[in-house]
């Protein structure tokens, strides 16, 4: 349910050049793995059973697909303006049209696949994927660029549990949670490109607040995340907690100093604050059925 922005598959050289290939590289196959591996994820451990799982995650994958392909759609203008790498429809490899054409036929698909799960799972999973073609379309341009990323994350155990029995909602410190994974993402995502979306127009909240701001504030709502994930659950944290919350404080601290001088850096430590975070999220009691 992410909105990804820059996640690519890499550099357009040395890749497939065909139509197919182009169609894969565009979907930002990273997000989709990420995103659906942890749908599957979550609906295993909250008991969703066989079925159950592979609806949860047949839904989110077709959202993720028409985000990820509608994203590269609308922005194959300005790629090909900017000369931007590692955009097959900025190199030549897929049609805009075709790419358009692919998002909405998934988008079809997540409709009837969202509902499967129940009525209320798949409203919950069809607004955030409305929020993520909303911020493609054009909140990522506005100082609410933040808001389709809090959703989308928040979301996505929401549809997990509501598609069980009795239609629980997760507890409130996993969607506060979520929601805060979700706006590390979207700073993390764009940061190491904020110069460059300044200079092309583009101006969400990060680049709103700078490339120097942005990095600062990064590791903020992943950290406030991982102490909503190791105390939320009932009970004293146990070892796991401490540590994973040490952890986190340690690579936040690092990836502060250090990413002044190579976002880049400050980029990859907020992935591993996320992976923490991600780990305490499965390893809670917030998302199990009532």
């Amino acid at each position: 349910m992410g909105t990804p922005e820059h996640t690519t598959a890499g550099d357009g050289a040395g890749r497939g050049s065909g139509p197919v290939a182009g169609l894969v590289r565009a979907c930002h196959p990273g997000a989709v793995v990420a995103v659906t591996t942890l749908t599957a994820a979550l609906a295993v451990i909250t008991g969703r059973g066989a079925g159950g799982c592979v609806l949860a995650w047949a839904a989110v994958l077709a959202g993720q697909l028409s985000v990820g392909w509608c994203n590269d759609a609308f922005d194959a203008r300005r790629d090909i303006a900017t000369g931007r790498r590692g955009k097959p429809v900025a190199d030549g490899s897929v049609g805009t049209g075709r790419v358009w054409a692919a998002a909405y036929t998934a988008l079809a698909l997540c409709v009837p696949l969202s509902f499967l799960n129940g009525f209320r799972a798949g409203a919950v999973h069809l607004a955030a994927v409305g929020a993520a073609w909303a911020y493609n379309l054009r909140l990522k341009a506005t100082r609410w660029s933040w808001v389709p990323y809090a959703l989308g994350f928040a979301a996505l155990p929401a549809f997990v549990t509501l598609g069980l029995p009795g239609r629980p909602w997760p507890a409130w410190w996993v969607l506060g949670a979520g929601a805060l994974l979700g706006i590390g993402a979207h700073l993390g995502d764009v940061l190491p490109d904020i110069r460059g979306d300044l200079a092309t127009g583009v101006r969400g909240w990060p680049q709103r607040l700078g490339p120097d701001r942005a990095r600062l504030l990064l590791p903020v709502p992943l950290v406030i995340a991982s102490v909503l994930l190791a105390l939320g659950p009932a009970g004293p944290p146990g070892r796991r907690e401490v540590t994973a919350l040490a952890l986190v404080f340690l690579v936040a601290v690092t990836g502060t100093v250090l990413g002044r001088r190579r976002e880049r850096l400050a980029f990859a430590t907020a992935v591993v604050v996320a992976a923490v975070d991600v780990c305490l999220l499965l390893g809670g009691t917030g998302t199990g059925p009532s």
